[in-house]
């Protein structure tokens, strides 16, 4: 009875630390609302069979983390330097640990001249760094930026075959896993200047699983509860002959 019980303890035990896992990521997924370009988090579980210390099988909980790659809205600004991505594709970034890729077009031009992102990493077009003479320019469509009416360069935009090639870097970065992924360049590219894309979170879903998540941690904590209070009782009665 007693193993059984320790069991039911580790089981419990298990469940409960997922769901703290999944209310950090709800709790992330909500202060990342206003975040432009974020992708929400998630994670699924799954049971697997591994060997346990004392070399018994037993069935443990798995937890893999998931991003949820779905298009955000696309909010005006008005400003220029502003782009929203409408449909596949993702901007390249030249960072100091390599290039990433992002969906936040939030850009600025730097000192000199350069298109930058919101951490000041480069943005990249066809042959390497956007030069801009001033923010007074115009993105097509297409990707191609013009200034003065004469053609200064082409925004470069990539796409992977399986999304889950990519993980999470910071908060709205992309850097590809080491499983030889390829960036494909984006057939069809939908730029929008002045606009950009907001997060995909629903603040109503968000909310609704994480009422629906503490009360199955408070149902968690009652099993836990009522497991530790039948191993009281099995130890207290050992040795009772009444």
């Amino acid at each position: 009875m007693f193993v059984k019980n320790r069991l039911g303890l580790i089981e419990g035990t298990e469940t409960m630390l997922a769901q703290e896992h999944r209310m950090n990521q709800i709790t992330n997924n909500l202060a990342n609302v206003d975040t432009a370009g974020y992708k929400k988090e998630n994670i699924t579980f799954w049971e697997m069979m591994f060997t346990a210390a004392d070399n018994r099988q037993r069935v443990g909980k798995a937890l893999k983390p998931l991003i949820t790659h779905t298009q955000g809205g696309i909010n005006t600004t008005g400003n220029p330097l502003d782009l929203a991505i409408n449909g596949q594709g993702f901007f390249q970034i030249q960072t100091a640990d390599g290039v990433r890729y992002t969906r936040n077009g939030n850009f600025t031009l730097n000192a000199e001249g350069q298109l930058s992102s919101h951490d000041g990493s480069l943005v990249l077009g066809d042959g390497g760094p956007i030069v801009l003479p001033n923010e007074n320019v115009q993105i097509g469509q297409d990707g191609q930026i013009m200034a003065d009416g004469q053609v200064v360069n082409q925004l470069s935009l990539v796409t992977f075959e399986d999304l889950n090639s990519l993980e999470k870097e910071g908060k709205t970065f992309f850097r590809i896993k080491d499983n030889g992924a390829l960036a494909i360049p984006v057939d069809v590219v939908n730029i929008q200047q002045g606009h950009l894309e907001g997060a995909n979170v629903s603040v109503v879903s968000e909310m609704t699983e994480m009422i629906d998540l503490q009360r199955a941690y408070q149902t968690q904590q009652k099993v836990i509860q009522t497991i530790d209070d039948l191993d009281s009782q099995s130890i207290t009665r050992v040795g009772k002959l009444t």
